[in-house]
């Protein structure tokens, strides 16, 4: 095992490097400005829209639907995937490699990615098929499709669907798994095979129902466990209180001169920030990846538009709500005066942040500002240790069946059950794997995901502009009443 991540793990770091570091950088940034001039700036213009259309009619027991999901169980089952691992490790992770700035960084791509996960939904209900069982097969394959037809349109839509089934279905979920076995072990001493062996077992059960049943999962587990993860977070800021207003100068501060804390010349710490915030942020939202819109294209709901400003809430609480808890929790316990870290900058700061002691790793950050600000560490362990199950377990859900949709566009709808078969043994495998190794492989190939999708929302731009339009001769219909 370790010959193996020895010899692998300086590759897909050498390619993470070059395609998270530039061009991941101006494909996301760019397809999200280009959306929010197009669009008018729908993230602002409709977020009241979007909030009243989830919550408005929120429920936790949304019914079974003939055809497709209702709206809120779409979102529902876009959150699972969304809110992950990327929320609590991948938040860490960042702040450790690029300082505190690059949780800046991370909202910027958000903001642009409201925009960006407007247009994915909105492709995805054009472009959607409803089959004549019922089963509504979409996704980007099928708006890639659109934008490139012949030969090379079939060849970009499968290749995004192989790099899709790689990144969430296989790579993706053996990062969840990873980091739950790794966070449950930690606080109850289970050996780690054995937390593999246990969520493959139950994540089995939930795969043979199908995407009715993992959007019944979906529905009831994601506001509860937010619910739960805000209020712990919001308990432990009381008790930081007087940190807060440092640990917001330090994001702002730090996003614009992480060379005075990480070190470096202002260039390289400079990237270094705004990568970890690009990179991070995709793995925290997925706007621009490509694999919510396979959720939002099973919603059934009267305009593409209505689902286009549901998917900006997803993104909104995924970042601006769930992450930034996370980042505000281990900032103002871990940063500020008095923290773990405090007062280390450049070498120093490197050397405490390279894995030398677990309590800094990626997926100890947050148990130790949890334990530091309860005054215990066990119960750090614990707490963590529970949302980050329930984060990794909806997001595994989530991810099965985005890849589930990908392999029947490939291969029909029977290889469905082999795919099942091997995602059910890539989870238990992610749960022995080393955690640097998982994360470089999912980070991989969520990069390459990225590349055809936003070159497909490119160029259909005109579609999603003509649903903002339509959207809004309706409202002014309506007034006209």
């Amino acid at each position: 095992m370790q010959a193996i991540t020895d010899f692998l793990l300086p590759i897909v770091q050498t390619i993470n490097a070059y395609l998270s570091d530039y061009i991941l950088i101006v494909l996301l940034i760019g397809v999200g400005l280009f959306y929010t001039i197009r669009t008018k700036f729908i993230q602002i213009r409709c977020f009241g829209e979007g909030m009243r259309r989830v919550f408005g009619g929120i429920s936790l027991r949304g019914g079974k639907n003939k055809s497709g999901l209702s709206s809120f169980q779409a979102l529902a089952t876009a959150i699972a995937a969304q809110v992950g691992t990327g929320n609590i490790v991948g938040a860490c992770g960042a702040i450790l490699i690029g300082g505190p700035g690059a949780i800046f960084w991370m909202w910027i791509i958000a903001f642009f990615g409201m925009a960006t996960i407007y247009a994915e939904a909105v492709l995805a209900q054009e472009t959607r098929i409803v089959s004549e069982d019922g089963t509504v097969l979409g996704g980007p394959v099928y708006y890639i499709r659109k934008a490139f037809t012949g030969k090379f349109g079939k060849f970009l839509a499968a290749f995004f669907a192989i790099a899709l089934i790689l990144a969430l279905g296989f790579m993706g979920t053996m990062v969840q798994s990873n980091s739950i076995s790794e966070s449950v072990s930690s606080a109850f001493h289970i050996p780690q095979w054995v937390i593999g062996l246990v969520l493959a077992a139950i994540c089995a059960f939930i795969f043979i129902g199908g995407i009715q049943r993992i959007a019944s999962v979906a529905e009831k587990i994601v506001p509860i466990m937010a619910v739960v993860y805000l209020l712990v977070g919001v308990v432990i800021l009381c008790i930081n209180i007087k940190q807060i207003p440092a640990t917001f100068g330090m994001i702002f501060k730090y996003a614009f001169q992480p060379q005075a804390l990480i070190g470096g010349g202002i260039g390289a710490a400079l990237k270094s920030a705004i990568s970890q915030g690009a990179k991070r942020g995709l793995f925290s939202n997925e706007a621009g990846m490509g694999s919510t819109p396979h959720a939002h294209a099973q919603a059934n709901v009267e305009t593409p538009h209505d689902q286009g400003v549901v998917a900006m809430i997803g993104v909104f609480i995924d970042t601006f709500v769930v992450l930034t808890i996370t980042a505000l929790v281990v900032i103002s316990t871990v940063y500020t005066e008095g923290g773990l870290l405090s007062g280390l900058t450049g070498s120093a700061y490197t050397a405490a942040t390279a894995g030398e002691a677990a309590i800094v790793s990626k997926a100890g950050l947050m148990q130790t500002a949890v334990g530091t600000a309860f005054g215990n560490m066990t119960v750090g362990n614990i707490i963590i240790a529970i949302c980050l199950t329930f984060f990794a377990f909806t997001t595994i859900i989530g991810w099965n069946f985005f890849g589930k949709q990908n392999v029947q566009y490939l291969f029909g709808k029977k290889a469905t059950v082999v795919y099942s078969v091997l995602a059910i043994a890539f989870i238990f495998i992610g749960s022995l794997f080393p955690n640097d190794l998982v994360w470089e492989l999912a980070d991989m190939f969520n990069n390459i995901m990225v590349i055809p999708n936003v070159i497909a929302l490119f160029l259909l731009s005109t579609i999603v502009v003509a649903a903002t339009k339509a959207r809004k001769k309706r409202v002014k219909k309506n007034k006209d009443k």
